[in-house]
Order: structure tokens, then C-alpha cells, then sequence
């Protein structure tokens, strides 16, 4: 699907908006949600963003213990003619920390508010989906990575 795709004539609008999705999930939303949950909504943005940093402390920790410890190779390194399309941030691809962090987030904020976080579940979505398009992972890599950041958000949640 992955090969055919590249070759259609939509590849380059296509590229194009992969980007900005994958780029959306970097961390600087994980990092701008909870102060801006404590603007809007003061009497819950608090809480919640204290539970959110928290959460993203424990999801940093066991993604570099993963990523370090299994060591699995990217795609290009391992799919011979292959090549990403963008340079990934480190050497190795599972779990995907994007993914992690993204549906960690889209996870705690269903938990906190509901069904008004269904598009940031519909964003961690597109962020994963975003990280196979553009050679950087495996399925498998962003598989594993929707569940760890699922599992974190239902411990930390629970925790906290």
C-alpha cells in the first residue's frame, strides 16, 4: 500500500499534509494543552495539567527504556530500496513516541472531558497513521505505541 502510494500523482499534496500532521504531534502540543487547559478553565486546567506533565514525565521515561533497550532498526535500515521521507530524531523505531505521546494525551483528555475530545483521538489517530506513511515506522512500532500511551493514561489517571 505504503510502495503504491508513493507512486500515485496525489504523493506530493499527500506528503505534504503528513508532514504537518506528524509535525503536530513533536511534543509542543503536549507541552502548550495543559497551560492552555489552565487559561480556559481554570477550576479543572489545573489538576488536569499537573496530571497531564506527570503522565508525560512517566511516558518520556519508558519510551527512552524501550527505545534503548530493544533497539530495533527504522525501515530504511532494515527494507532494502526503501527510504524515509523525513529524518526521524533518533536511531531506533519501537516503540513510536509520537504515538505514545499522542494518545496518551487523546486519552486523558477523553477521560477527563469526555466526548469533546474525540477530535484529539481522531488527531492521535492521523499522528500515527502519519509516522508509517513517511517510512519512519512500522505498523507494529505505532501498534505498540497507541497502547503504552493508552495503558499510562489509564494508570496515571488512576494514580493521580
Amino acid at each position: 500500500m505504503l510502495l503504491w502510494c508513493r507512486k500515485s500523482r496525489f504523493y506530493p499534496k499527500l506528503i505534504t499534509c503528513v508532514r504537518a500532521i506528524s509535525t503536530s504531534g513533536d511534543g509542543y502540543l503536549q507541552v502548550l494543552l495543559p497551560y492552555i487547559y489552565c487559561l480556559i478553565l481554570p477550576e479543572l486546567g489545573f489538576p488536569f495539567a499537573s496530571l497531564l506533565l506527570k503522565s508525560f514525565a512517566l511516558e518520556r521515561c519508558l519510551y527512552f527504556i524501550l527505545k534503548n533497550s530493544l533497539r530495533r532498526k527504522r525501515p530504511p535500515d532494515i527494507v532494502p530500496d526503501f527510504s524515509s521521507i523525513v529524518t526521524a530524531s533518533d536511531k531506533f523505531s519501537f516503540p513510536s513516541g509520537h504515538t505514545m505521546a499522542a494518545f496518551l494525551l487523546a486519552n486523558l483528555t477523553l477521560m477527563e472531558f469526555g466526548l469533546v475530545a474525540f477530535p484529539i483521538m481522531i488527531w492521535a489517530m492521523g499522528v500515527s497513521c502519519s509516522r508509517v506513511i513517511l517510512g519512519v515506522h512500522f505498523p507494529s512500532d505505532i501498534i505498540a505505541g497507541a497502547l503504552l500511551g493508552t495503558c499510562i493514561a489509564q494508570l496515571t489517571s488512576g494514580i493521580y
